[in-house]
């Protein structure tokens, strides 16, 4: 809540389309607006603001809550809204994992950014506690803005539009067996008790979002740490930045 949703909503369409209150939680419901960008048709929905559990009234405020998580869902990229000066609140780390979950793009923005006290080294130390808190959202961008000054405001957009494109990016089978060929060479598969993983065929089943999906000798034998490799080595040749990735293992012959 207070974090400046509507205000930027304004400032992108270049009028008072939404309330904008110092008051938190003036926006109730999730608001649908449209507009054309560049020619491109855009949608932009402006959640309520969700406030911290054991903060949620009964009622209409917990409604707003419910209908803003439905917003995500509704989402191909999704906004995190962060005050510059709060940074990463636990409520937020929270929010960020529903997204996460949702398989929506994200894109972090850093809101109020004109009210932080600055040096040459400010954006980068302010980006590295960012990162260090939402660890789980290493491949997501961020950006430093202004809703009241329109500070890098006119970067949103083209921004959420090359997220959502790279969301859209299908990796030929050849190119992506090439990958794991190569990822495999450079970095074997685990073992456990005397068997190795061994993979023998990968293909991208679909995107929004992208999925992969990977045939193995045993899925028992598909360590965490070996999952999270090849999503970077796939992440390092094509990007897909801000967009979650779908890695799906299925034993040679089974369901």
């Amino acid at each position: 809540p207070n974090v400046g949703k509507s205000s930027l909503l304004n400032k992108l369409l270049g009028e008072e389309r939404a309330i904008v209150s110092a008051i938190p939680g003036t926006t109730r419901d999730a608001t649908d607006t449209y507009l054309t960008w560049e020619g491109k048709p855009v949608l932009l929905i402006d959640t309520a603001g969700i406030r911290r559990r054991g903060r949620v009234e009964r009622g209409i405020e917990k409604y707003s809550v419910l209908r803003a998580m439905k917003a995500i869902s509704r989402a191909d990229v999704a906004i995190l809204l962060l005050d510059a000066q709060d940074l990463v609140t636990a409520q937020d780390a929270h929010v960020a994992g529903y997204i996460q979950e949702e398989m929506r793009s994200i894109i972090v923005l850093v809101n109020k950014w004109d009210l932080i006290t600055k040096d040459t080294y400010t954006m980068d130390a302010y980006t590295k506690q960012i990162r260090a808190d939402l660890k789980f959202l290493d491949y997501v961008p961020v950006l430093f803005i202004s809703a009241l000054t329109g500070q890098r405001v006119h970067k949103v957009l083209p921004l959420a539009f090359q997220v959502y494109e790279e969301r859209m990016v299908r990796i030929p089978t050849a190119e992506l067996n090439r990958l794991v060929e190569d990822a495999t060479i450079r970095h074997s598969p685990p073992h456990k008790g005397g068997k190795r993983l061994k993979f023998y065929y990968a293909t991208q089943a679909s995107v929004d979002p992208p999925t992969f999906v990977f045939f193995v000798n045993d899925t028992r034998l598909v360590h965490f740490s070996y999952e999270r490799y090849l999503e970077n080595q796939i992440r390092r040749r094509y990007g897909y930045l801000g967009t979650p990735l779908n890695l799906v293992f299925r034993s040679r012959g089974g369901d």
